[in-house]
């Protein structure tokens, strides 16, 4: 029997991991939104990284299970864990549907993973001081890669239904866009996994690009550059935790 709330807030979390983790086995499999969900196809549009950066995923849902398994068992009742419980429960939560909604909906899957990065970076923020590699560092990771996927998938719907401008234009738009988060939230968070998760998303969108498509090459190098600056300067103020 639970005696506290936040003993429940452990067991929600870790069974949320749980469904997040399992929920791809559950439904069909997702390459990016097809040609007949928007009305201009987006096939491989520029801001979408090379298919091997998305292997990530395997990192991020190892390193949460055992971050709520650790939780539930040695920090049921940590105060520190449970602030930054909640908003992580709600991310996995809308996570859990994000495959399904994803195979039926480009513009609701946009929606939903913006409410996934915006809760996930919300629980960084909250992240406790204690048990750094156990909650902040995979966490950081999967904020990072959230936040860098809420932009592709924001580039590619809106390429996919006309506006404004075509896939090139949103590939510009989607990566300043991310660089535009994620530099706040590396500053205000100080975790470097964050941010070197960023960089790998904007790595693998410089190898999907490569000189075909320069510019947008150029710009994400551009990113990776700034972030790399950023994490050296906190690193050097003393202000970052390693990653």
């Amino acid at each position: 029997m639970f005696t506290s709330m936040k003993q429940i807030y452990a067991i929600l979390t870790l069974v949320f991991t749980a469904s997040f983790v399992i929920s791809p086995a559950l439904t069909s499999p997702f390459s990016g939104f097809r040609a007949d969900q928007l009305p201009i196809p987006q096939i491989e549009p520029p801001i979408q990284p090379e298919g091997y950066a998305f292997a990530i995923w395997g990192l991020i849902y190892g390193w949460l299970v055992v971050s709520a398994v650790f939780g539930m068992i040695k920090r049921a009742k940590d105060t520190g864990w449970d602030s930054a419980r909640k908003p992580l429960i709600a991310s996995l939560a809308v996570g859990t549907t994000w495959l399904a909604v994803a195979n039926a909906s480009a513009v609701w899957a946009t929606v939903l993973i913006f409410v996934m990065a915006a809760t996930a970076i919300w629980s960084l923020m909250r992240a406790p001081k204690r048990d750094i590699w156990l909650f902040k560092v995979p966490v950081g990771i999967y904020a990072g890669w959230l936040t860098a996927a809420s932009f592709v998938s924001l580039g590619s719907t809106a390429a996919g239904y006309g506006i404004a401008t075509g896939a090139l234009g949103w590939a510009y738009i989607g990566i300043v866009g991310a660089l535009i988060v994620a530099g706040p939230v590396l500053l205000r968070t100080a975790a470097p996994a964050y941010g070197l998760t960023v960089i790998w998303a904007l790595i693998g969108i410089i190898v999907a690009n490569g000189v075909q498509t320069w510019t947008v090459s150029a710009l994400a190098g551009a990113g990776v550059l700034t972030l790399l600056a950023l994490i050296a300067t906190m690193r050097a103020n003393g202000r970052s935790v390693p990653s």
